[in-house]
């Protein structure tokens, strides 16, 4: 069964699914992607600029190309999040020793808690978050999104 929000008129929304990967990570990410394509081509992905060409051209998935992350992309992201248009981030981060997350990515992981966005910061959860995906584990997303067909039938009552 896969995760997707039906609307009212019963056609189905699919899940939001935002991809970041620092450059140490770009590889993993697209890995990860082509395992799981089959899962990820029923949702609507949107990434940073190269981390989305990257995917796009080993998978041929269609990604909604932000920009690079370095001019901004994290922020694009962080905005969708604040308007909680986001159900997924996979996030993998520069793990180097003297890496620390800047003030962008330290707000966008803020956003994600406060708004219950399920992040997958590394491989291991990124696949437990993917194969929940599958299973409709996530279909609570429905009803904590306010764009959501549930949220939507509750406003018209």
């Amino acid at each position: 069964m896969t995760s997707v929000r039906r609307t009212v008129e019963g056609s189905v929304e699919l899940l939001e699914i935002a991809i970041i990967a620092h450059d140490l990570k770009k590889e993993l990410m697209t890995q990860l992607c082509i395992a799981y394509c089959g899962i990820l081509s029923k949702h609507k992905l949107c990434a940073t600029g190269i981390t989305a060409k990257y995917i796009s051209d080993a998978t041929g998935l269609e990604i909604e190309r932000l920009l690079s992350g370095s001019q901004g992309g994290e922020q694009q992201i962080a905005s969708r999040v604040a308007y909680n248009e986001i159900d997924i981030l996979l996030y993998f981060q520069d793990t180097r020793p003297n890496a620390e997350p800047d003030e962008v990515e330290r707000e966008l992981l803020r956003l994600c808690n406060l708004y219950n966005v399920p992040v997958a910061t590394n491989i291991a959860t990124a696949e437990v978050l993917i194969t929940a995906l599958d299973r409709g584990d996530l279909d609570w997303r429905e009803i904590v999104n306010p764009r959501s067909a549930y949220n939507r039938g509750l406003k018209n009552q």
